[in-house]
């Protein structure tokens, strides 16, 4: 029996297929066991040798890549990264694909623009083997996220501590998240009020699908929610969210935050990164901010978070038992960066006791 990671291709292109196939069989962990033009097929080759990720595009002939995601997660739920073009008016819909059980979303590798392709084959390998350490609730068909009826439906909060307003008005939040973020964000802001301190998040996900996914949780929370963009105030009641394929970084602006969108090389395997915008937040607001690690594979974010720590920030990492994939935060805790671990329904309660 081989130990390596299974995955399916689902993609109406050849050329998309084999230039996946390439890329996955770089790395010695991965093995593509089968390929399919569309669902129908796919659905086939399923009968005969069950991967272990299934990668999926949307648009396809006879039947698209989001019915066949329901029908993955209505019978025998199989981790899914969809495979999506860059851009286009299927953007919102493949965020809805999040919500139907997709643990990660990679965009289609530009052929023949090679440093964009180098840097697409160490995040499609990661995002592979990220889906492939994914836990699913069988019964549900939903990833595992214990607690997550915590926090009720629509745009209900908690409450602001009463002293807060007078003395919480530098307080800023800046949170990490990766594989199983997007749903875990929707949880924790939907449990932010409305005046709660401005918050910066870094999701890893490719460009043009933040604006989409931040459009999304503006209209389930509280809070208002939007993508970052260059010197943007960071505001008591805001939530602004890194743009895909920029790092976004916080600046400090007269007695409150800016933030920095830029350009520039991949950190900790990422851009965003997630230690740029905690080692920010380190050196800029030191014990006026707390920071937030949650549900993500591997280790963006856990030296930035050290670094908060010892700045005098409050630091929280998501428990085990409630991570889609406990491998951010399993890190900053590894590295003594962590000072309380909490189910992922009750972060946002924590948070509002110390602002």
């Amino acid at each position: 029996m081989s130990d390596k990671i299974k995955v399916m291709i689902v993609d109406d292109s050849s050329l998309v297929r084999q230039s996946l196939k390439s890329i996955l069989e770089l790395d010695p962990e991965i093995e593509v066991i089968s390929s399919a033009g569309d669902p129908i097929i796919a659905m086939e080759k399923l009968k005969i040798d069950t991967p272990d990720v299934i990668m999926l595009d949307i648009e396809m002939p006879r039947m698209d890549g989001i019915t066949f995601l329901k029908m993955i997660m209505n019978s025998r739920p199989i981790p899914v990264i969809i495979c999506s073009s860059l851009a286009g008016k299927g953007t919102h819909e493949t965020i809805s694909a999040l919500e139907f059980g997709a643990v990660d979303i990679i965009t289609k590798p530009k052929m023949g623009l090679v440093e964009f392709f180098e840097e697409s084959k160490i995040l499609i390998i990661d995002s592979v083997k990220a889906a492939s350490k994914v836990r699913f609730n069988l019964i549900a068909g939903k990833r595992n996220h214990p607690g997550m009826n915590a926090i009720v439906s629509g745009k209900e909060a908690g409450r602001l501590p009463e002293q807060t307003a007078a003395r919480g008005m530098e307080k800023i939040i800046a949170v990490g998240a990766s594989t199983g973020g997007t749903e875990a964000l929707r949880i924790f802001l939907q449990g932010m009020p409305a005046g709660s301190p401005g918050m910066v998040i870094v999701q890893h996900m490719p460009e043009y699908y933040t604006m989409a996914f931040a459009q999304r949780l503006n209209g389930l929370c509280s809070m208002e929610v939007k993508e970052a963009s260059d010197q943007d105030d960071v505001l008591r009641g805001r939530a602004l969210i890194a743009p895909g394929n920029m790092h976004t970084i916080i600046k400090r602006s007269g007695t409150g935050y800016k933030v920095e969108v830029k350009d520039g090389p991949l950190v900790s395997r990422h851009r965003p990164s997630v230690n740029m915008l905690f080692r920010s937040a380190a050196k800029l607001a030191g014990p006026r901010a707390i920071g937030v690690i949650m549900t993500g594979m591997g280790d963006d974010g856990a030296q930035g978070m050290l670094e908060m720590k010892n700045a005098g920030a409050y630091t929280i990492a998501q428990d085990e038992g409630s991570c889609v994939v406990f491998g951010m935060p399993m890190e900053a805790i590894k590295l003594g960066a962590v000072k309380k671990i909490l189910p992922l329904g009750e972060i946002a309660g924590e948070v509002l006791r110390n602002i």
